[in-house]
């Protein structure tokens, strides 16, 4: 009978550390999720002063090269109107030539 309530004291000690582990990794899990969700700008990136010149350069061309990118992108989205464009285009120059 002892060595039953030995036995169970046992399971439940194993089972109240795997608690325990759980309960830590899901705590972990959260705060995981917390720090992937706050915008990474708000925190300081520990850069030596001798680069300082550097990153400042690397990122005014990193912006330089967003603008870029952004205007390009537009232009691409334009190409599947291409047709419609050339069509009201060859449309508008016959009317103004039945015009003269």
């Amino acid at each position: 009978s002892t060595v039953r309530f030995s036995f169970i004291g046992q399971k439940c000690q194993i089972l109240e550390d795997m608690n325990r582990h759980l309960e830590a990794v899901l705590k972990e899990k959260r705060r995981l999720r917390q720090r992937l969700l706050k915008p990474i700008c708000q925190e300081t990136l520990p850069i030596k002063a001798d680069f300082h010149k550097y990153v400042v350069e690397l990122l005014t061309e990193a912006v330089a090269f967003i603008e870029k990118l952004e205007s390009h992108l537009q232009a691409v989205r334009k190409i599947p109107q291409i047709p419609t464009f050339m069509e009201n285009l060859v449309s508008s120059k016959n009317r103004t030539f039945c015009l003269l």
